[in-house]
C-alpha cells in the first residue's frame, strides 16, 4: 500500500488548506528576498513541497521544477533558498497547528518543550540511515534544537541525553525517553520532566528503595476517568530524583482497542502475551518531576494529553520523514526541512479529515475552482 502524499493534490485544492495570509508571510519573513526572477510564493512553495513532500533530492527537485516551469535554479541555489525559508515554513506550520483548535497549554511563562526522534532513510539501495533528534517549544512549535546522528554505535540512541536541558525547562517526551539515565541527567541540569512511563526500562522506587508495585497502585483506579498519583524516586549513578507516578484508567473502548493491538502484535511475533501486559494496557501512566504544588495529577495528565495530540502529528511526520533527502549541510536548512515535513504532515491530517468527514468531495468549493497539477 502506497503512503498517502499531500504533495500529489492539485495545487488549487491544496491552497484551500493554507493559512489565509500564507503569501504575506512569505514576504514578511524574507523568504522571497533575493529572488532574481519571478518572486512568486506559489512557485517557491510548490518547489519546496516537491522536495520535502515527495522526497526528491535537491538535484531531482530543481530538475522537476525546471521542467514544470516553477523555477530555474541550481541545487546549490535551492539549498540556499531553503535556508532563507526557515522562518516562513515555521510560521506556516505554527499557524496550521493553531488552527487545530487544541486547548492551550498552561505555560504561564514556562519553557514548555516536547522532544522526539525519528529515523530517515535516504532513497536508494545504498542510502544512509540517519536519526534526527529534535525539540520544539509549545505552543509555537518552534524548533529550538535539531541534531542528526547515526543509528548505530555509542551515543546514537533516543534519549533525553541527546537534548540540551536548561534550568527551568519543562520537557515532555514519549516512552522512548523513559529511562533513569536521561531523566536524572536532565533534572540535574535544572529541568522538569514528564514522560510516558515505560515499566520495562524504568524502575521507580518507593521510599524504602524497593521497586514500586505499579499494578497494585493502578488497581485502585476502577472506573474510566479515575486518576491517581504516587510518590516515587529514580536512581542513577548515585544520584536520586524524587518523582511522581500519575495514571488514568482508560475507557472500556480504549482498553479493548489496546488489547486487540497487543494480541495482534503477539500473534504476528509468535510470542505469548503475559497477563500483566494486558493489565498495564488498561491505564495511561506517566512519570514526572513537575512540581506537585503547581501541577495536580489531573493537570499532569492534561499536559500529557496535549503532548499526545502533538504526537499524533509527529506520527504522520515520521511516516513522511522517511521519504526524502535530509539536508545535513547546516542547522538552518535542516530545520527548514523539518518545518516543511511538519507542514506536509499537518496538511495531510487536514486533507484526510475533510475527505472523510467534512464533505464527500474532500474540499471546499471556493478553494478549488480551477485545479492544476502540483508540478
Amino acid at each position: 500500500m502506497n503512503e498517502y502524499n499531500a504533495g500529489g493534490e492539485d495545487w488549487e485544492v491544496l491552497q484551500g488548506f493554507f493559512p489565509k495570509n500564507w503569501r504575506e508571510l512569505a514576504r514578511s519573513t524574507g523568504a522571497l528576498k533575493g529572488l532574481r526572477k519571478d518572486k512568486s510564493p506559489d512557485n517557491l512553495l510548490r518547489t519546496i513541497l516537491l522536495h520535502v513532500g515527495c522526497g526528491y533530492s535537491l538535484r531531482e527537485t530543481v530538475t522537476r521544477a525546471r521542467q514544470a516551469g516553477l523555477a530555474d535554479l541550481s541545487d546549490v541555489a535551492f539549498l540556499k533558498r531553503l535556508r532563507k525559508c526557515e522562518g516562513w515554513l515555521h510560521a506556516l506550520s505554527a499557524e496550521l497547528w493553531e488552527r487545530r483548535g487544541l486547548a492551550p497549554l498552561r505555560t504561564e511563562g514556562r519553557a514548555m518543550r516536547v522532544v522526539d526522534a525519528t529515523t530517515v532513510k535516504e532513497p536508494g539501495k545504498t542510502g544512509s540511515l540517519w536519526r534526527i533528534h529534535y525539540s520544539m517549544r509549545l505552543p509555537s512549535l518552534r524548533c529550538d534544537y535539531f541534531k542528526v546522528s547515526a543509528t548505530e554505535g555509542a551515543g546514537t540512541a533516543e534519549g533525553l541525553w541527546q537534548i540540551p536541558a536548561a534550568e527551568g525547562d519543562y520537557i515532555m517526551g514519549d516512552r522512548g525517553y523513559s529511562n533513569a539515565r536521561g531523566i536524572v541527567s536532565a533534572a540535574l541540569a535544572g529541568a522538569f520532566l514528564l514522560v510516558r512511563l515505560n515499566s520495562g526500562s524504568t524502575r521507580p522506587l518507593d521510599r524504602r528503595g524497593r521497586p514500586v508495585n505499579l499494578l497494585a497502585k493502578f488497581g485502585k483506579l476502577t472506573s474510566a476517568g479515575d486518576v491517581g498519583s504516587w510518590d516515587a524516586a529514580l536512581e542513577y549513578e548515585g544520584s536520586r530524583l524524587d518523582v511522581r507516578i500519575c495514571a488514568a484508567r482508560k475507557s472500556r473502548a480504549a482498553i479493548e482497542t489496546a488489547h486487540l493491538a497487543l494480541r495482534r502484535k503477539a500473534s504476528k511475533q509468535m510470542t505469548e502475551l503475559k497477563p500483566e501486559t494486558l493489565e498495564h494496557a488498561k491505564y495511561v501512566a506517566v512519570l514526572t518531576s513537575f512540581p506537585a504544588e503547581e501541577f495536580s495529577a489531573r493537570e499532569i495528565m492534561e499536559c500529557y494529553r496535549t503532548r499526545w495530540q502533538v504526537e499524533l502529528v509527529f506520527k504522520r511526520f515520521k511516516q513522511i520523514a522517511g521519504l526524502g533527502h535530509l539536508p545535513k549541510h547546516d542547522d538552518a536548512s535542516a530545520r527548514a526541512w523539518l518545518y516543511g515535513k511538519l507542514i506536509v504532515a499537518l496538511l495531510t491530517e487536514d486533507l484526510l479529515a475533510h475527505a472523510g468527514a467534512f464533505s464527500p468531495w474532500g474540499y471546499e468549493f471556493d478553494s478549488a475552482m480551477h485545479p492544476q497539477s502540483m508540478a
